[in-house]
């Protein structure tokens, strides 16, 4: 059985947009995408709401991913493959970094994944960046998101780079599913169905 950990924010737990709580798990794209694969891949979902990549957060604590990152791997292994989706809470404006600087705080996590021994044989895991996709029309997110909107159109290409320079895979989420005009930042329910899958197919094509 090929282990999966998915390393993400509040739209790996399934935060609804409609209502604030959380999607049951058949409808989370984690649980769309573990159906997808069947009974011979194990998903195991790591998501936390405000989820960061690198930086500290001094409002919302414990959210830095580089810091629960390698406990995580070492808890789960042996594992197959890691699949990080991060960056959306990385542009919130009390941080005031670029997409690029965002982009660097992916590559940190892709590195420190290929430095742990928790793959098979003692090798590092299969690793499959996500580049979250564009911001949509901010409502109740607008003061803490400001100025995403335009960060969010250049992180797929940010994180592209970041891939191919450290030889992982790499999904540009909004090349498949759009966030919610509800809060826009998260994916209402057939968004997540649609993600799902194409994280199953991508998933399949990296474990090859």
């Amino acid at each position: 059985m090929a282990e999966i950990v998915v390393f993400g924010d509040s739209n790996t737990w399934g935060y609804d947009p409609a209502t604030g709580t959380r999607f049951a798990p058949g409808a989370r794209w984690t649980g769309v995408m573990a159906a997808a694969l069947g009974p011979s891949h194990h998903v195991i979902e790591e998501g936390l709401n405000g989820r960061t990549t690198v930086f500290v957060d001094p409002i919302e604590p414990d959210r830095r991913g580089a810091d629960y990152l390698p406990p995580c791997l070492r808890s789960h292994s042996p594992l197959d493959l890691l699949i990080i989706a991060l960056g959306c809470n990385d542009m919130k404006a009390r941080f005031n970094v670029s997409a690029a600087e965002i982009a660097y705080g992916a590559e940190r996590l892709v590195m420190l994944a290929l430095a742990e021994p928790v793959g098979p044989k003692g090798r590092p895991p299969m690793v499959l960046l996500v580049a979250p996709p564009p911001v949509a029309k901010l409502t109740g997110f607008a003061d803490m998101f400001r100025g995403a909107e335009a960060k969010s159109r250049d992180l797929a290409q940010r994180y592209a780079e970041v891939a191919e320079r450290r030889g992982v895979g790499f999904v540009d989420a909004g090349q498949f599913v759009h966030c919610s005009d509800l809060d826009g930042i998260h994916y209402e329910a057939d968004q997540h169905a649609v993600l799902g899958r194409a994280m199953a197919e991508a998933a399949r094509i990296v474990l090859e």
